[in-house]
């Protein structure tokens, strides 16, 4: 079920995931690039990533996954350091990244009066930044956890995919109640949320997964 690039806005609260949503791609891994260009010395980190990526191919969990990446190329910096890093990466990377479309939908929303939701599983110290940007009220993201002033790098929350992003929506219903809410994904992983908003829409999909949501009822659409 194919629908429009931007459905009619006005139902209150309009969610939008931002990897491959809202961007053309993961956003996470050229952050830390680009912190590994900043400081090059940060490389030598990697050295724990096949071990990661050997457990992520055993259980299929992308939070301890996406936790090893941050501690081998950010553990230690100081919330100034990737203050300094998130304005600079956005400065250079925000306006590439994102998709025309995705950006038409945003400010259609916004200029129909709803609550805009930027829902993300990337993470809260350059998420909200975006969020900012691009003129969301709220941001809902994986937490990371800091030791005083010094980012350690865990994830201090549950990692915002899957179940996890189903219940935010549940708690923005009881936050907004009697307002509709329209919800915006690009992948399987998005369809626990996008089943339970009232207007739900699967973005540049791969075919398998554009397949499985017309058998779930969740129109589909290209963004470029």
């Amino acid at each position: 079920m194919t629908a429009p690039a931007i459905p009619q806005p006005g139902l209150g609260v309009a969610v939008f995931d931002l990897d491959g949503t809202i961007t053309v791609h993961d956003t996470l891994v050229p952050y830390l690039w680009h912190v590994i260009r900043r400081y090059p010395a940060r490389a030598l980190g990697l050295w724990r990533i096949p071990g990661a990526l050997a457990r992520f191919a055993w259980d299929r969990d992308r939070g301890p996954l996406k936790a090893t990446l941050i501690r081998a190329v950010m553990g230690g910096l100081t919330r100034a350091d990737v203050q300094t890093l998130t304005r600079d990466f956005l400065d250079t990377q925000l306006a590439r990244l994102c998709r025309r479309t995705a950006l038409a939908a945003i400010e259609a929303h916004r200029a129909a009066g709803d609550h805009l939701v930027l829902l993300s599983a990337s993470t809260d110290f350059y998420v909200p930044e975006i969020g900012r940007r691009l003129g969301f009220d709220d941001t809902l993201c994986t937490a990371v956890r800091w030791d005083g002033d010094r980012l350690v790098g865990d994830l201090a929350s549950a990692n915002h995919r899957g179940a996890v992003k189903a219940g935010c929506i549940e708690a923005l219903r009881r936050e907004h109640p009697g307002l509709q809410l329209a919800a915006y994904g690009n992948s399987s992983s998005d369809f626990d949320h996008l089943r339970i908003v009232d207007a739900p829409l699967l973005v540049n999909g791969s075919s398998r997964t554009r397949r499985a949501a017309s058998r779930l009822g969740i129109p589909v659409a290209d963004w470029v």
